[in-house]
């Protein structure tokens, strides 16, 4: 996959020697309609994309990657189109573009489907996107409520927010992202770790505090026992030396 300026490159030398469709670059990918488009805002809905890219051609399959656990957009998406020389216009066209305040890439790409994995673009990309977004929060909502029905909700620790926003606003085109959040998620699990040790050793120590005062309550229970007793033994004494004396 090549980058912006690469794909700036080609073209603009194309252009310069006049060489012909047929030479082109674009033709190393005659055997794939799919293209893989990098950069997008988070907030667009494949509707929007498909808006965008159905200029050129007409979609027939589009996956936006998502967050498998918020729902929400990675900011990347892989395209396909009817027709295999509408990828040429769109990469030609919209690579480098600007889309809300980012700048996207479009290039070819051998797309390999998952298993299961439908081809069609699917009625849920021509939804409104507000209703999409509205029925994600409720999902989510439930879900959360589920998860605290279960288990004591725990609040996020520093480095899981540090992982999320590294997802979420790390340029997906850096070929460093994916090691970073690699090693993000590796601080991650040693934190974690580092809690559960934590939470372990409070308990012991809250357990060992209870016996403690447990064995006080009992050690005070037994001296008051011996003070009731050396107070009847008293009092029987001094009732035995008055019945002598009488």
């Amino acid at each position: 996959m090549q980058s912006i300026r690469q794909i700036e490159r080609l073209n603009q030398t194309e252009l310069d020697k006049c060489i012909p469709p047929n030479a082109s670059w674009h033709t190393d990918y005659r055997d794939t309609a799919y293209l893989y488009i990098g950069g997008l805002p988070f907030e667009l809905s494949e509707g929007d994309i498909l808006t965008i890219f159905s200029q050129y051609g007409n979609p027939v399959h589009i996956n936006l990657v998502r967050d498998k656990d918020t729902g929400k957009s990675r900011g990347f998406c892989f395209l396909k189109y009817e027709d295999q020389r509408s990828c040429d216009l769109a990469v030609d066209n919209l690579s480098g573009a600007g889309v809300m305040g980012r700048v996207i890439s479009v290039d070819h790409t051998r797309y390999k489907k998952k298993e299961g994995e439908v081809e069609g673009i699917g009625d849920e990309a021509l939804e409104d996107p507000d209703d999409t977004d509205r029925e994600g929060d409720e999902r989510r909502k439930r879900r959360k409520t589920e998860e605290s029905e279960s288990e004591e909700e725990r609040p996020m620790i520093e480095e899981e927010i540090e992982l999320q926003k590294l997802l979420r606003e790390h340029d997906d085109d850096d070929p460093m992202k994916e090691y970073l959040v690699q090693a993000k998620r590796e601080e991650v699990a040693e934190a974690l770790k580092a809690v559960a040790r934590q939470g372990t050793t409070s308990r012991g120590h809250e357990r060992r505090h209870k016996h403690k005062r447990h064995h006080h309550h009992r050690s005070s229970r037994r001296g008051k026992d011996s003070d009731e007793s050396e107070q009847d033994r008293r009092k029987y004494e001094h009732r035995s030396r008055r019945d002598r004396h009488r």
